[in-house]
């Protein structure tokens, strides 16, 4: 798996909505990977940083869920939980491949990477879903990657 001071891989992906994203990591971002759409740990992790994303917004952090699903299933579980970020599809595990997440099980694990400056800038693995989203968030702010508020 990449660790903090690797260099980011540019990516693209599919979101939700069918639309073709390039991310190359310029800007602060968090990528996180997790098993599967409308699971109960996927679920509270997504509506977890879905209550926190003006606050990513404000901080000027963009915020992408990363999992194995199609692009249907990522769109299904949106409007379940109107989940207002995007959530990038990744059937064929390219993008975990990039960033050397496992997907052997048949889904990704659950990791989280804070991108910046086309840097990997921090990783958590062994993510508990329940208050993660806060967690980043609170690191991030102190980390000093963002300008003050």
């Amino acid at each position: 798996m990449l660790e903090a001071g690797d260099d980011a891989p540019a990516i693209t992906a599919t979101n939700q909505d069918g639309e073709t994203l390039t991310l190359d990591f310029a800007t602060p971002t968090v990528l996180y990977f997790y098993p599967r759409d409308d699971t109960p740990g996927c679920t509270v992790e997504a509506k977890g940083f879905n209550a926190e994303l003006d606050a990513y917004r404000e901080a000027g952090v963009s915020v992408y869920g990363v999992s194995t699903d199609d692009a249907d299933s990522h769109r299904e579980f949106c409007d379940a939980y109107g989940l207002e970020f995007d959530l990038l599809a990744d059937p064929d595990g390219d993008v975990a491949a990039a960033f050397d997440v496992d997907t052997s099980r048949g889904a990704a694990e659950r990791v989280t990477f804070v991108l910046a400056d086309g840097e990997v800038r921090a990783v958590y693995g062994g993510v508990t879903p329940e208050g993660h989203a806060e967690e980043v968030l609170e690191d991030v702010r102190r980390s000093g990657l963002l300008a003050e508020e």
